[in-house]
């Protein structure tokens, strides 16, 4: 049919499909990942251990996640109705944008979104995080009472229908399928029905275990090259026995024994031994080069920086490469990957939080307000030059609120109500920098020179 020929029926249902099984249960359903240790749900111990026992690995997931906690998270309004707006805002505990801060309510038993977030950003680590939301009524609206983490841990089972959409999860103890209406999945890199998503450390999994391999040996060769090899030569055998048999006998007793003590060899302050008459005992080191593990592992650490595009946190040291204005380079591209995985967590809170809740309250027409955050990287130093350039510029006026803030940030003391002097402002700020026109003089006054 040619691509102006659109004169066929309408295709009101999907003919093709997503997902061929009915559902995800087990190992190895992705059959793309071959390597066992990373197939679900193995790869949740997987990267479980990746994380808590490599420095480098932990240093990498905390320059993702701290930034995009750190930034600020405020509701904006978006045309939706006050009410609307107010309720959401309160449930959520985020300030309004282009409103004036308001003081927070309690937190005992209420969501806290920034909590959210952390176990949210737990998507990295894991490929999916999974929440099933709560509700409670009071004063007849629907209020959101909590956003249940479901740690990866416990699911069993992730049922997809054919055309990708997830259906249900079910947990290991409680075999109670919960539906998706009641669940806010939060997803890294999904591709079609793969709502298990993909490990930002699958990429990094080799080099870590290479590396794990490494320091091991690099162990392993500190201490067994630290000291020598403890080597026992045994002494020749007596001139008393003579017959071929009692000689072999001899010589095994002798090589036993001195294995054993070999074996036994120690450093400390109190170290030592006794070895027969005519044996010899000495410490072996090596004989050449030992290779070098550190470049190795510099080699590995850089890579799994690189699987997540902190490939600056590398740079600068004394083992780098590279200079500081690549590495500015570096840094900004990684904050714009920040920026893209900050607002995937708004998209999905947005569709699954906020709408949700609308929709339960004011129906599926009722404009619903957005989760926004301010551009991560933007926030500069407020410095008292700073201060002083936007005073001066009227960008900002001096009030008291101003100066209380800024005696407070600079660790000065508070004003004294009987020595505090009335500002009187710099030129072009609170004064006129020309002096006022003088009234007029009458026409019949007499000037004097």
């Amino acid at each position: 049919m040619a691509d102006d020929d659109k004169t066929g029926p309408v295709n009101l249902s999907a003919k093709g499909y997503v997902n061929g099984a009915v559902s995800f249960y087990g190992v190895g359903f992705d059959p793309n990942e071959k390597n066992p240790a990373c197939q679900w749900p193995t790869s949740i111990a997987t990267y479980d251990a990746m994380l808590r026992q490599d420095a480098q690995v932990t240093s990498v997931l905390r320059a993702l996640v701290l930034p995009i906690l750190r930034t600020s998270w405020k509701l904006d309004p978006a045309g939706a109705d006050d009410d609307v707006v107010d309720v959401v805002a309160d449930d959520l505990g985020l300030q309004i944008k282009g409103r004036e801060d308001r003081q927070p309510r309690r937190t005992r038993d209420r969501f806290d979104f920034q909590e959210h977030l952390r176990l949210a950003l737990t998507k990295l680590r894991y490929g999916h995080a999974v929440f099933e939301q709560v509700y409670e009524v009071r004063d007849g609206v629907v209020r959101l009472r909590k956003l249940m983490w479901l740690p990866p841990r416990t699911i069993s089972e992730f049922k997809v229908a054919r055309d990708g959409g997830l259906t249900s999860i079910t947990q290991s103890e409680s075999k109670q399928p919960i539906p998706v209406s009641q669940l806010v999945m939060h997803v890294n890199d999904r591709e079609g029905g793969n709502w298990i998503g993909q490990s930002l450390l699958r990429p990094a999994y080799k080099f870590w275990r290479l590396k794990d391999m490494a320091l091991q040996t690099e162990a392993e060769t500190l201490e067994r090259q630290g000291m020598g090899v403890p080597n026992y030569v045994a002494a020749p055998i007596p001139a008393g026995i003579t017959d071929p048999d009692d000689m072999l006998a001899w010589q095994k007793q002798e090589i036993e024994r001195g294995a054993a003590y070999a074996q036994a060899f120690r450093a400390g302050a109190e170290a030592g031994g006794a070895i027969p008459n005519g044996a010899t005992m000495e410490l072996m080191g090596v004989k050449g080069q030992l290779p070098d593990a550190d470049k190795a592992l510099r080699r590995y650490d850089e890579q799994i920086a690189g699987a997540v595009l902190a490939n600056f946190l590398k740079l600068g040291g004394s083992d780098s490469t590279g200079s500081y204005a690549l590495g500015t380079t570096f840094a900004d591209f990684f904050t714009m990957s920040l920026q893209a995985v900050a607002k995937e967590l708004a998209a999905t809170i947005n569709a699954h939080v906020v709408e949700d809740l609308v929709d339960l309250n004011w129906g599926i027409d009722a404009v619903a307000p957005r989760v926004v955050f301010d551009e991560i990287g933007t926030t500069h130093p407020v410095t008292g030059e700073a201060i002083r350039a936007l005073v001066e510029s009227g960008v900002i006026l001096a009030d008291d609120e101003l100066e209380r803030d800024i005696r407070t940030k600079y660790g000065l003391p508070q004003p004294h109500p009987s020595s505090s002097r009335e500002f009187k402002g710099s030129p072009g700020v609170g004064a006129a920098t020309d002096p006022a026109p003088a009234d007029p003089a009458p026409a019949d006054a007499v000037v004097t020179p």
